[in-house]
């Protein structure tokens, strides 16, 4: 029997029922609103707590909250002389619409002017990749993980809990791990490179340069061109030279056209790799520990859906460098193809 999130727990002194578990519960629940709406007096006395101690947006009418839980709002109505229980306070905080909710990331910390013009200008070039069997890719940095006996967020199906450190002190790591991940739309595949050292544009690149060479280049024998999608900042951002001069060193290298497609500022979350491949490596990995490199591996490479999704994984122990300059070479021939359409989010490196 498992120690933890039993839910089996609900009613183990009789056979189960109907009534048992969630049945129970909607019951309580039904007893909880007869109960208020048979105190005329209980009810008047929550809302009023509830009005007071309840905040909101002027800009939004249904957007209201309350920092008071139920056993604080059942202690308040207590003192007004109407006692009653906090479940019961909570199934009426249900009714009133108000229940238990996390802060959403989703309002954007600015707006690009040409977010719309990039956002059709991705489309077609997709569309235009897709159709023509070229690959499109999607490629971006995951969140850097620290080796070691360190706790992690989420929850796992165990007989008991792992076990780390009380504090999260970065001394008291082993290591560190940088997942570069590449993923394939065309062919639902993600990929996820590594890194031990540091997320720079010549690690972004080497990512790439493993994929295709060993991955990439097998699947599309065929392909004259490569699509590119990626943020806007990072080790790929597009204001970088450094970036497009390692970008350029790697078409060189593997013979192959890349066209580089951005996201516009603040529209990191669209990118597909964000949607598609990344959550379902986070989910693969949650609650566990990441105590050895091979552990990384072993629970990376089993992020899948039922829609097919595969994932392979590789390291790469290179080490980087940071603080690096651009050749002044570079930035005087300049051999990058920039598009005359929104030519900061849009450009070719051609092999030279």
């Amino acid at each position: 029997m498992f120690d933890a999130h039993d839910r089996t727990r609900c009613d183990r002194t009789r056979p189960a029922s109907p009534r048992s578990c969630g049945g129970a519960r909607a019951a309580f629940g039904w007893r909880s609103k007869k109960k208020i709406a048979a105190e005329p007096e209980l009810e008047r006395n929550l809302k009023s707590v509830l009005e007071v101690r309840t905040a909101g947006d002027p800009d939004e009418e249904q957007s209201v909250w309350t920092e008071f839980s139920p056993t604080q709002i059942a202690e308040q109505v207590a003192e007004m002389g109407t006692p009653v229980s906090p479940h019961v306070v909570r199934d009426w905080l249900a009714e009133e619409g108000l229940a238990l909710h996390k802060i959403a990331k989703d309002v954007a910390g600015g707006q690009s002017p040409d977010r719309e013009a990039q956002f059709q200008r991705i489309a077609a070039l997709k569309a235009e990749y897709l159709a023509g069997g070229n690959p499109v890719f999607s490629m971006d940095t995951k969140a850097k993980e620290r080796l070691g006996q360190l706790y992690r967020k989420g929850r796992v199906w165990t007989r008991q809990a792992f076990r780390a450190f009380d504090h999260d002190f970065p001394s008291w790591a082993t290591g560190l791990v940088i997942p570069h991940g590449i993923y394939d739309l065309a062919r639902n595949c993600g990929h996820n490179n590594v890194g031990l050292s540091h997320d720079t544009s010549q690690f972004a690149c080497d990512s790439l340069r493993w994929y295709w060479n060993r991955i990439g280049q097998r699947c599309y024998p065929d392909a004259t061109s490569i699509l590119l999608l990626c943020d806007c900042g990072g080790s790929n951002a597009a204001t970088q030279y450094l970036f497009k001069q390692d970008l350029q060193d790697l078409v060189n290298a593997i013979g192959i056209e890349i066209r580089v497609a951005h996201y516009p500022s603040y529209c990191s979350k669209y990118n597909p790799i964000e949607r598609r491949f990344f959550p379902h490596v986070g989910r693969a990995c949650q609650g566990l520990l990441f105590d050895t490199l091979d552990t990384v591996v072993r629970l990376m490479r089993n992020a899948s859906t039922s829609t097919g999704l595969k994932t392979t994984v590789n390291v790469i122990r290179r080490s980087y460098e940071t603080g690096r300059q651009v050749a002044t070479d570079f930035k005087a021939a300049l051999p990058i193809l920039f598009d005359k359409l929104l030519p900061k989010w849009n450009y070719r490196a051609v092999p030279q």
